[in-house]
């Protein structure tokens, strides 16, 4: 059962579950192997987890075209939507660069400048994610990057999901690989004979894909490390308790290590959450994962008002934050850290993982603090730009000198007037 807490009972409302297995050796050893060994390993690896050696590890377009039309059509129609969404919605992000020339014989800017090649990571094996796809795509092909590759576990059979080719196919994907795991960052990150190495690395995983990236970064960008998914619920007490308990179950079916908080200003609200989320668990297909998650990880804090508990979501800093109250635009200036906030009675977090079109790679743990969410920012990389000419460079020369010499870089300080030696 889900625990009450009270505002100052601290150290209980903060307190994150931290059973995150050591598997750094065993990634450790992957990524060396796929260094080593390339492709064989990659196929080694996928016979060892995925029970099945691909021969191809790219999937060829024959098999991307049958599979994509395998889908079903009605499916097809939601994904094609949401895309139109998610597209919609990036396209805002997309920035130009700039140049200033304020200053004559003086040039400064900025160019914005899209990784060549970007690397989405698509969680697969015993369920498909089209949406990872979606979201993780898009944004990048909307920054412009020459190439964007896909890596994702074959079923089985070998094969992909209709439902990731086909939305693979609508996000604009160049090339996708029957891969997954640390094996596959492994690739991604160095290359193989078969794999390009890539540029910058996105997208969720188990414990053995966050370590990988975590081992990979510095070889390759990456977007975050993503830990276990979370919701955060502010409500008064005028909210229907079967919605907020339908809502907290949406994030506790991810992982038995989800977290589900509500922090509301009634007393009896929470009481009768409560109560609801008994009801709707054994209901649930996934009620094994959401039973341990709430029991472990599930917290309603009962505040004095909802200013309050929005004060006490910034220092929780969630993934995913509902303001479940009849004008949420009244407090969403007092909101300051959270990934992504979903406003009213009637905006639940699945909305955002699907439809709405905001990114729903968002950071976790706290990490909303000082990271955002997926961007087509993070596609991209900038480039400064100087030029001075002859007559402005000996205007301001004198300055850069003293400047270096101050820090002690003399040869600094000669590069900037040697020009000017023999000038009367």
């Amino acid at each position: 059962m889900i625990r009450i807490l009270e505002s100052a009972d601290k150290e209980a409302i903060f307190a994150r579950d931290a059973r995150i297995a050591d598997v750094s050796g065993a990634v450790a050893e992957i990524i060396s192997q796929v260094r080593k060994r390339g492709d064989e390993a990659l196929r080694d690896f996928t016979e060892r987890f995925d029970g099945v050696r691909p021969e191809n590890l790219e999937v060829d377009r024959r098999e991307w075209d049958e599979g994509a039309e395998a889908a079903d059509p009605d499916l097809k129609r939601i994904i094609e939507k949401a895309a139109a969404n998610i597209r919609a919605f990036h396209s805002k992000q997309v920035k130009n660069g700039f140049m200033l020339n304020d200053r004559n014989g003086v040039f400064l800017g900025q160019k914005v400048i899209p990784v060549d090649v970007a690397a989405i990571y698509v969680p697969g094996g015993t369920a498909a994610y089209p949406s990872t796809v979606l979201m993780d795509c898009i944004p990048a092909k909307l920054a412009g990057c020459p190439q964007v590759i896909m890596a994702t576990p074959p079923g089985a059979d070998g094969k992909l999901a209709p439902a990731i080719l086909f939305a693979a196919r609508t996000a604009g994907v160049d090339r996708i690989f029957k891969m997954g795991g640390a094996q596959a960052i492994a690739a991604l990150a160095y290359g193989t004979d078969s794999v390009p190495k890539a540029d910058k690395i996105v997208g969720p995983g188990n414990a053995y894909v966050a370590e990988a990236k975590r081992q990979v970064f510095g070889d390759v960008s990456i977007d975050m490390i993503a830990g276990p998914s979370e919701i955060l619920i502010v409500s008064d007490a005028k909210s229907d308790p079967k919605v907020l308990a339908a809502d907290l179950l949406s994030q506790a079916e991810h992982d038995r290590m989800a977290s589900a908080v509500l922090i509301t200003d009634s007393r009896e609200l929470a009481r009768r959450v409560s109560d609801e989320l008994e009801k709707q668990i054994p209901l649930l297909e996934r009620r094994d994962i959401a039973r341990e998650s709430i029991d472990k990880n599930g917290k309603i804090v009962i505040v004095d008002s909802v200013e309050q508990a929005v004060e006490l979501s910034n220092e929780l800093a969630p993934e995913h934050l509902e303001l479940c109250v009849d004008d949420p635009f009244s407090l969403i200036d007092r909101v300051r850290h959270a990934g992504s906030v979903f406003m009213g009675r009637n905006c639940p977090e699945a909305l955002g993982d699907y439809m709405a079109g905001p990114n729903h790679t968002l950071p976790t743990g706290g990490r909303a603090r000082f990271s955002s969410p997926l961007s087509v920012d993070d596609f991209t990389k900038t480039m400064q730009i100087s030029y001075y000419s002859r007559d402005a460079l000996k205007e301001i020369a004198t300055d850069v000198k003293g400047f270096a010499e101050a820090e002690g870089l003399t040869a600094h300080a000669r590069s900037a007037v040697i020009r000017f030696e023999g000038d009367k």
